[in-house]
């Protein structure tokens, strides 16, 4: 299956958005799932549906409100032409459509660490930072990674809001399903647009394996672990 120039463009700008997303969104998933799963305070609730409120409103909306805080009247103006219609307003884009998932699946791995392993640890002298460092974020790493994969997936995979927030741009924002839609648009590209279909399977289906995988080893050694 061989791609053209500005397919295989298309693909490597998905790998870079979809990269650079998952990296930015990371240290943020972690802390808001650490503090959704191990502190009770005034708002949690609040702060839990915000986090989530992404999976369930449809992307151009996230896409508008970007346009409206990045716009020359917004509050993040002075980073609008840094990320407007260009790659990395795409990744921004993306890392906020990635961060539910990434905040669930880190959020089970570590409501799934034993508390009282951490207790051991305070009560032998571990600071709490110490203590989160050899215990919590070790035994929760196997979620972290599947979490990581699942947003790397989602924001390979991001359209409504990135094309209503920086457009489709060939080259510069046109990740591959923003190529597969405007190839939809063009007589005669059946071809062009089965490949990239396929193409976007086969790089889903994966990340969702090695996800499954990652789950599984963290269910086994937590049930190992038990016994």
């Amino acid at each position: 299956m061989s791609l053209t120039a500005a397919e295989t463009t298309a693909l490597l700008l998905s790998l870079k958005v979809g990269l650079v997303a998952m990296l930015l969104t990371l240290p943020v998933a972690y802390a808001l799932a650490w503090l959704l799963a191990r502190r009770r305070f005034p708002g949690r609730i609040l702060l839990d549906a915000v986090v989530h409120l992404p999976l369930v409103l449809p992307p151009v909306v996230i896409g508008y409100l970007l346009l409206i805080a990045f716009g020359r009247d917004g509050p993040l103006s002075f980073l609008g032409e840094a990320v407007m219609f260009r790659w990395t307003g795409a990744a921004v884009a993306a890392a906020l459509m990635a961060l539910p998932l990434m905040v669930r699946a880190m959020r089970l791995a570590i409501e799934g660490v034993d508390r009282r392993l951490v207790g051991a640890a305070r009560s032998l002298g571990a600071s709490p930072w110490r203590a989160f460092a050899t215990v919590t974020l070790p035994l929760s790493l196997p979620g972290v990674l599947a979490g990581a994969v699942l947003g790397f997936a989602k924001a390979m995979g991001e359209f409504g809001a990135t094309i209503t927030f920086v457009s489709s741009i060939p080259g510069e924002t046109q990740t591959l399903p923003l190529a597969i839609y405007g190839l939809l648009q063009v007589p005669g590209s059946e071809s062009q647009v089965v490949r990239l279909a396929i193409l976007s399977i086969i790089l889903s289906l994966g990340a969702l394996l090695v996800s499954e995988a990652l789950v599984r080893r963290a269910t086994r050694h937590r049930i190992a672990d038990a016994l």
